[in-house]
């Protein structure tokens, strides 16, 4: 959430960054025991399911899934990369592979995975393989993370449908599903605990803008 880019580096933007700054040098030894208990209450119940995407910012990924009815909980962390246990630093500016990304755990009977998958896109810019909106780099493609083959046809088909609808190329992939470590406490849930933070860094990232641009009333 700190590398912006030309004309996206607005002056709420590069705000919201210089906070984001001062929160992680004063939380980086933040524990993670919230986040966990928080994902292991929500799994608790025999009636749900979890689901992993990255779609960028993880703040922003949690904060749009949270309000969709049957989601449980939303968790921040990693996966996809080489290194067990990785830090946000590592994840950033370490090259481990990892994709900033988000568990969801989720009610079944109310929501489907695929109906899952379609929000996910409509939430995320499939087009950019660089990183999504002013973010930059690997920990911020984008991807579908499947656990079944089941889930992987479902993926696969949602992504067909939304380069149908786009008329252009969707460079989302999915991808096995592998460990995923939860990140640092003080990611979780930011978009409640820094309202005013995360809506300027939000905002000055371009994410809706552009979201708005491509889904158009269709935007999650």
């Amino acid at each position: 959430m700190l590398k912006l880019v030309g004309g996206l580096a607005t002056a709420a933007a590069l705000a919201a960054a210089a906070a984001f700054i001062g929160l992680q040098a004063h939380g980086a030894n933040a524990s993670q025991q919230g986040a966990a208990e928080k994902s292991v209450d929500a799994a608790s119940s025999d009636e749900t399911r979890t689901a992993i995407f990255a779609g960028g910012c993880f703040w922003c990924v949690e904060a749009d899934f949270e309000k969709l009815d049957g989601v449980v909980a939303a968790v921040s962390g990693y996966t996809g990369g080489t290194l067990e246990n990785p830090t946000y630093e590592q994840v950033t500016y370490g090259r481990t592979g990892h994709y900033e990304a988000v568990e969801i755990t989720y009610d079944p009977g109310v929501v489907s995975y695929r109906e899952l998958v379609s929000f996910f896109f409509r939430t995320i810019d499939p087009l950019d393989a660089e990183g999504q909106f002013c973010d930059r780099g690997s920990s911020y493609r984008t991807a579908i993370f499947a656990e079944t083959a089941d889930e992987r046809l479902t993926a696969l088909e949602e992504k067909e449908r939304a380069a149908a609808e786009l008329k252009a190329e969707v460079v989302t992939p999915v991808i096995d599903r592998t460990a995923f470590y939860v990140a640092e406490d003080y990611h979780q849930d930011y978009y409640l605990k820094n309202k005013i933070k995360y809506s300027l860094y939000r905002t000055g990232c371009g994410r809706d803008r552009r979201l708005a641009q491509l889904w158009g009333d269709k935007a999650s």
